[in-house]
């Protein structure tokens, strides 16, 4: 189906949260990828949308959802705390496994800025559920020493122009206790607004999850129920 709103209920201290989201589900998906954006940014962010639309494409389900309630995003505190966002998007992969249309799919997280940092520490907490993570400009370094407890083949896709987060995700590379990889886009900004370089992301993530997602669901007999295309 096209994309679909709804909203990712999740614990809080306070009860319940109900937090908005973006479900895109084709028929007979090969995985869904859950997406972490960065501070600063929403399940709205233009960059994160246009990938998520590209896999959708590529039949993948896509699921973009804001990682925190409007109050909760005016403490400055909240946006960059990884603990935080990392325990929201544990929430959401047990959201999924709980949806029946969407339990049995393998799952793949999509990171963005401080948002990789995030997914990083959420497939370290929950190694059996996550199987390939991607971080387009990230700050992986973030996740500390949760980056060795990683356990799902992770790509670092950073810009050629972003210098100061280059060194960054090579360093968070060597400490990542899986296969790991970096790539490079030449000319790239930390936004990846340069023309052309938003679609390499895109190339490249769609490799990364066909290769990891796509055979787990062959193996598993996952993929979405017919009446839901």
């Amino acid at each position: 189906m096209e994309a679909d709103f709804l909203h990712v209920e999740v614990p809080a201290e306070a009860g319940r949260v109900r937090l908005p989201g973006d479900l895109c589900l084709p028929a007979a998906a090969k995985g869904i990828v859950i997406f972490a954006h960065g501070s600063g940014s929403s399940r709205l962010s233009p960059r994160n949308r246009a990938v998520a639309r590209a896999l959708c494409r590529a039949g993948f389900a896509t699921l973009l959802f804001d990682l925190l309630t409007e109050g909760e995003a005016t403490d400055r505190a909240n946006v960059f705390d990884i603990a935080l966002l990392a325990r929201r998007l544990v929430d959401a992969i047990g959201f999924v496994r709980a949806t029946p249309a969407l339990a049995g799919l393998p799952i793949g997280l999509f990171g963005a800025s401080t948002g990789a940092a995030a997914a990083l520490v959420a497939a370290a907490a929950v190694p059996g559920e996550v199987r390939a993570v991607v971080s387009r400009g990230g700050r992986p370094d973030l996740a500390g020493e949760a980056l060795s407890r990683v356990r799902a083949p992770t790509l670092l896709i950073v810009g050629g122009a972003d210098r100061p987060v280059i060194p960054l995700n090579g360093a968070a590379r060597a400490r990542i206790g899986a296969p790991a990889e970096l790539v490079i886009v030449p000319g790239a900004g930390h936004l990846f607004e340069e023309p052309g370089t938003l679609e390499e992301v895109v190339r490249l993530a769609g490799a990364w999850f066909l290769r990891h997602l796509a055979g787990a669901a062959g193996a598993e007999g996952g993929g979405a129920a017919e009446e839901e295309g």
